[in-house]
């Protein structure tokens, strides 16, 4: 069962996204316990690879409040476990103009933090616009639908 701890939406709307993975997080048990509080971020978090290992950075996890002696810091990043061919795969990938790795969203699986990344390419503005103008069509295009097919019942 998986239950989503943070969304970022914005990424959504911002990037083109090209491909999707899911990589597992290195964290501190204080990191999850503030996961478990909600008290996790994701906006604006990117990942980048570095020395044959994965890295996202700026997602914030707040720190936990009933930690006894040792306390992590909310924006350190944090390195992401993926298998070496993904990585090579990723860094190849990443090496081309315009793409990026962005963090989509932060997930409960079982009893571990997962994290899907997503290899996107970034909007334009009139890409954005273009995106907004096919969701309001689809959107009128299934009101219509729901109009006649109440008309018709």
């Amino acid at each position: 069962m998986e239950a989503d701890i943070s969304v970022n939406r914005k990424a959504l709307h911002d990037y083109l996204v090209l491909d999707r993975l899911e990589a597992g997080i290195e964290l501190k048990g204080t990191e999850v316990k503030s996961i478990r509080d909600g008290l996790a971020n994701l906006n604006n978090a990117f990942a980048k690879v570095e020395g044959g290992q994965v890295f996202v950075y700026d997602l914030d996890i707040q720190p936990y409040a009933r930690a006894s002696f040792e306390q992590h810091l909310p924006k350190v990043p944090r390195r992401l476990l993926l298998n070496r061919q993904e990585i090579r795969r990723l860094q190849a990938q990443t090496q081309i103009k315009g793409n990026t790795l962005v963090a989509l969203r932060l997930y409960w699986k079982g009893s571990r933090v997962k994290l899907e990344l997503a290899l996107a390419k970034g909007k334009e503005g009139r890409d954005q616009r273009e995106a907004l103008k096919q969701k309001a069509t689809a959107r009128e295009m299934e009101r219509e639908k729901s109009a006649f097919n109440r008309r018709r019942a």
